[in-house]
């Protein structure tokens, strides 16, 4: 794969709160002729204010981070700056932190263990607006996405669906409920896998049908 071409360079900002991490992952990006390295934070609030003044194509942001954390971080991002890719990588992998950082409307979930060209693969992915996801992680999303005790909608995936009931798009939901709206498509995508169903309409009808939503025949 010859890079020679007029590539536009991929900007990148890396958050993490370990000096010696951000170090090492700047070396390893600008090994590749299309990434350039902007900025980087130590942590989430400082993410977010790079992510506003530099406008990168994707934030390599870590989870577990002093002050405002990787999570919180990647939500104001998505919320902020659609067009902004937040590419978690991270040593933490349990079933809540990759939710949490899911739900948040991360582009990726990759561990810091992950092969460099994988990385670098999935920087570039995330910058086209691909979804990227370590294999390990991927599994463990899908079996907690599939297990029984996972049928209740939590209370924002209520309040998406609520909003999708009134005939809301996911954009107008994401200014209602101040999310971005990959976030909105995130909860969708989720209520859907939970209600056994795999568009709005039937969600929707399955929601009111389990007294999930309120019937709106019963409302003043």
């Amino acid at each position: 794969m010859s890079a020679t071409e007029a590539t536009p360079s991929i900007r990148i900002v890396i958050a993490d709160d370990h000096p010696v991490v951000r170090e090492g992952m700047r070396a390893l990006l600008l090994t590749q002729s299309d990434f350039t390295v902007v900025g980087d934070a130590a942590d989430g609030a400082d993410a977010v204010r790079l992510a506003g003044e530099l406008e990168p194509d994707v934030v390599l942001m870590d989870l577990r981070m002093p002050g405002t954390d990787g999570a919180t971080a990647t939500a104001e991002i998505s919320a902020r700056y659609p067009g902004v890719h937040v590419l978690v990588v991270t040593t933490y992998d349990s079933d809540q932190d990759i939710l949490k950082a899911v739900e948040a409307g991360a582009a990726g979930y990759l561990l810091k263990d992950t092969p460099r060209d994988e990385l670098c693969g999935a920087v570039r992915a995330a910058a086209r607006g691909e979804t990227v996801l370590a294999p390990a992680v991927a599994a463990r999303l899908v079996t907690h996405m599939r297990a029984p005790k996972q049928s209740t909608l939590t209370p924002r995936e209520t309040e998406v669906l609520t909003c999708v009931a009134r005939g809301l798009t996911n954009a107008e939901v994401g200014r209602e409920l101040f999310i971005g709206e990959a976030t909105v498509k995130t909860h969708l995508l989720r209520s859907f896998a939970k209600l056994g169903v795999d568009d709005r309409t039937a969600a929707v009808t399955v929601a009111l049908e389990r007294g999930i939503l309120p019937d709106p025949r019963n409302q003043a």
